[in-house]
């Protein structure tokens, strides 16, 4: 059978390689945990306010800070990249790549950026503190699975993304949270996408693993 894969799948199958099997299979799904509604609120924000940006021909002012975005402009400037944007964002739709056995890696963006004629991956993560040191590596494969995924689109890309974290610094005197901004540029491997992709489907051709975890114990 097919198996359809995400950027999210892939760090399931990282942290717990019985319950991403598991789950692919339709044998049993990890229960989700409390999700706070603020990243996801603040995702949609986030998409309005660059696209207001971008439709008056700017670039947002968390962007400006230093010169990593120097030359650069939102993906959108007309109605066809308006287009594919629009399906890029979508949960349901993303981008996708299909092999030759029905297999799907996909993924939905949050944002591009354009450099002549290259695009570069802008993804937005809320923080509710300061960040570590090493915490922009968690992103690491789902960068490189975004940028594999618009080279097979037929779309050239930048050999580094963006994260650009949001974390609340402090509130006003009206009641209004402001935000801190951080830009973090990151090298990405492509390659590396295409890898993780082969390597969540050969897992899903074995038997199912055996290690279990506080989640898949009981099963």
């Amino acid at each position: 059978m097919p198996f359809k894969i995400s950027p999210s799948s892939i760090s399931l199958m990282n942290e717990c390689p019985r319950c991403f099997w598991l789950d692919k299979h339709k044998v049993w799904i990890r229960p989700n945990g409390i999700f706070p509604s603020l990243p996801s609120g603040m995702d949609s924000i986030l998409k309005k306010h660059f696209d207001k940006f971008r439709d008056m021909g700017e670039m947002p002012p968390e962007l400006l800070k230093g010169n990593e975005c120097k030359d650069m402009n939102l993906f959108g400037k007309n109605d066809e990249e308006k287009e594919f944007l629009r399906k890029w964002r979508d949960n349901l739709k993303g981008i996708k790549f299909e092999d030759g056995y029905g297999n799907i890696l996909f993924g939905a963006l949050d944002n591009v950026l354009v450099k002549g004629n290259k695009l570069i991956v802008l993804d937005y993560k809320t923080r509710g503190f300061p960040l570590k040191e090493n915490t922009h590596t968690y992103y690491q494969n789902q960068l490189d699975v975004y940028n594999f995924l618009l080279r097979k689109n037929g779309f050239q890309t930048e050999d580094y993304s963006f994260l650009l974290f949001y974390i609340p610094e402090k509130v006003s005197q009206t009641g209004e949270i402001i935000f801190d901004t951080k830009l973090i540029k990151m090298k990405i491997n492509p390659d590396n996408g295409f890898n993780l992709f082969l390597m969540a489907l050969k897992l899903l051709s074995e038997e199912c693993p055996q290690k279990r975890c506080v989640w898949c114990e009981g099963v």
